[in-house]
């Protein structure tokens, strides 16, 4: 079994649940798991957890984002992108200089309203399924940062720009919200996420490159380890007495490890065992002077 994370680039026309269902043919293996979806028109990266690498499913989810959007002014969707049905929209008399001031706008913190074409859950459904029945509900604003926008490019009503954010930004929210403060309108015609923490789009794997790996069964190169996840982490190693409570997932004192007390209380740590093999995520509780663990992986397949 393959345990760790991969970078797989999502083409054109396959939900995030189509390229988990294919890797689990190419590598043989069902525990696999995705780090945020994308929307099947989306493409770009999509950092795939395989093995004891699901385990960090909720750390990726929780990193920034980087995405390359293209929106039209003018005319407004159901679906907020290119595939909804047009419901609206007016003529864009905005100037270039207007548009590049409507957009920095939004840099900083922003409440957003998530897209009926969502998978956020209301009154036990998704949304994106109430929207099919042709329900619209109420939506709680969520609070989003726009760490930075680069305005790519400008052929009005045609924008193009580049989007750093924080987890649970919606893009296509983002454009529709950018016309409708224009007053004319918008909505997303194609999107493309380049890069998911460390995770770049030049590095991302096809299914059919991955096919190819595992056919020359090569497909280990491309896998990151848990640990090499988080590389501004400080380590540690437990002592051969030390080596029990840990692989028991326990809590360990600074006397079992190699370190003693110098380990740093106020940061999570990586620990290895004895032997050099990866335990897991442990932090520092004050009230009982120990190391507990927060994501184990020794162990887990």
């Amino acid at each position: 079994m393959y345990n760790g994370i991969i970078n797989v680039y999502k083409e054109k026309g396959f939900t995030s649940h189509d390229v988990i269902a294919k890797l689990r043919g190419i590598l043989k293996q069902k525990k696999i798991g995705h780090t945020g979806t994308l929307d099947p028109d989306a493409t770009g990266v999509l950092p795939v957890c395989l093995g004891n690498g699901t385990r960090l499913s909720d750390m990726l989810t929780d990193t920034d984002k980087i995405y390359r959007a293209e929106f039209v002014l003018g005319k407004v969707t159901d679906t907020q992108d290119i595939s909804g049905t047009v419901i609206g929209g007016s003529e864009v008399t905005a100037t270039e200089e207007e548009v590049v001031s409507v957009i920095n706008s939004f840099v900083g913190k922003y409440s957003q309203i998530p897209p009926m074409y969502s998978a956020i859950k209301q009154e036990g459904k998704k949304l994106y399924e109430l929207a099919r029945e042709g329900k619209e509900v109420e939506r709680e604003p969520r609070e989003v940062v726009i760490h930075g926008i680069i305005i790519e490019n400008i052929n009005l009503p045609n924008v193009t720009i580049t989007v750093e954010c924080s987890k649970g930004t919606y893009i296509r929210t983002l454009c529709h919200d950018i016309g409708v403060k224009l007053g004319c309108g918008a909505c997303m015609t194609s999107l493309v996420r380049t890069k998911v923490g460390i995770f770049t789009i030049d590095t991302s794997l096809t299914l059919a490159e991955l096919q190819t790996l595992s056919d020359e069964d090569r497909v280990a190169e491309q896998i990151i380890l848990p640990d090499k996840m988080f590389p501004g982490l400080k380590t540690c190693h437990t002592t051969k007495d030390g080596d029990r409570a840990v692989h028991n997932g326990n809590p360990f004192v600074a006397k079992d490890t190699l370190e003693g007390s110098s380990l740093p209380k106020d940061e999570q740590l990586l620990v290895y065992d004895s032997a050099g093999v990866f335990i897991g995520i442990f932090s520092f509780r004050s009230q009982k002077r120990m190391f507990f663990p927060d994501k184990m992986f020794y162990g887990v397949g």
